[in-house]
């Protein structure tokens, strides 16, 4: 797989996301501008200006006819893909951390910071899906995190639920109609942060990356850890592959623990799991950094990364990844 390596940033990536047809990127960094870009070619298609702080997040609604993104200016921005007008701007009193659109497009949710006597928010807010529409101020559901912040958060199959992964490695679940918490659990090592969580297809389950230097599969109906990826590196993403049993994992050392020996040792490679066996199959190395958000294009056809050197890699499956069959290759090597 030779990546098309996508330079617009100048500073550490943040967070990439595949539109739905998996033909467009968005990617957000500390540099306070996103960018969009055709997968296929890597060619820019656009850049949106208007964040005063670093931006934490992004999201694309499933007609990709608008963005939201989430930034350290304590602002969530709306923005028309097409056009580039920014639609909406919302208020907050802390930095925003994670927004994401509900499956439909009609709802969007943030997370803010707990910071300067501020708790944590998971926010919500009716989206109207004509662009031209004004949006409404009004927030229609505050979850307060009262134990512990939350750190990322999205929404479930047919919008029942709201998941979100704290800063003490719990996954909370709340009726995504009313913002009560059902249930709690502990899903990774005390007190390690989750640093990322993404959906399967059918949004039934969900991946989550944590400090602890694992990721989890986790049933969104009831919480239960059904498999979990070892690594040895703290991990900041990890996305599941469609169409293929695989996952992909992302991480490395912060800046301070960053030696020319754990370079050279591949902390800096995205990790590729079998998605059942739970065994390691294969690593792709390009960073120059740890890197920080790893997404799967939603068609199955590749996938891309962002790390702390300011670069977006993306990579387009080849024949050898569709033909590869894990179970075969496993079976032999257990009769030898």
């Amino acid at each position: 797989m030779r990546p098309i390596l996508l330079q617009g940033h100048e500073r550490a990536l943040t967070q990439i996301k595949y539109n739905r047809d998996g033909d467009i990127i968005f990617s957000t960094a500390k540099d306070q501008h996103i960018c969009a870009w055709f997968a296929h070619n890597g060619e820019r298609l656009g850049t949106y200006h208007g964040h005063q702080g670093a931006i934490w997040t992004v999201d694309v609604d499933p007609t990709s006819t608008m963005i939201a993104s989430g930034a350290a200016d304590n602002t969530v921005m709306l923005w028309h893909i097409k056009s580039g007008k920014k639609l909406k701007t919302w208020n907050f009193d802390t930095a925003v951390k994670r927004v994401e659109f509900s499956e439909d497009g009609s709802k969007l949710l943030a997370v803010t910071e707990k910071r300067m006597g501020f708790l944590g928010t998971i926010v919500v807010f009716d989206i109207d899906l004509d662009p031209e529409a004004e949006q409404s101020d009004e927030r229609v559901m505050t979850i307060t995190c009262e134990e512990a912040k939350a750190t990322v958060a999205g929404w479930s199959f047919m919008t029942k639920y709201i998941i979100a992964g704290h800063e003490d490695g719990t996954v909370s679940q709340y009726d995504a109609k009313t913002g009560e918490q059902l249930d709690n659990r502990q899903v990774h090592e005390m007190d390690q942060t989750i640093t990322d969580l993404q959906w399967a297809p059918d949004r039934t389950y969900f991946i989550t990356a944590s400090r602890d230097k694992s990721a989890k599969l986790v049933n969104a109906a009831d919480l239960e850890v059904m498999k979990t990826y070892v690594t040895d590196t703290p991990l900041n993403s990890a996305a599941i592959t469609p169409k293929k049993d695989f996952v992909i994992l992302g991480g490395g050392q912060d800046a301070m623990g960053v030696t020319q020996t754990s370079a050279r040792q591949g902390k800096f490679e995205a990790r590729f799991y079998h998605k059942i066996f739970e065994e390691e199959i294969g690593r792709v190395r390009g960073h120059f950094g740890p890197l920080n958000t790893v997404a799967a294009d939603p068609q199955g056809k590749g996938y891309a990364s962002g790390g702390e050197d300011g670069y977006v890699r993306v990579h387009q499956f080849d024949k050898g990844y569709f033909d590869f069959t894990y179970e075969v290759e496993r079976q032999a090597r257990q009769n030898l």
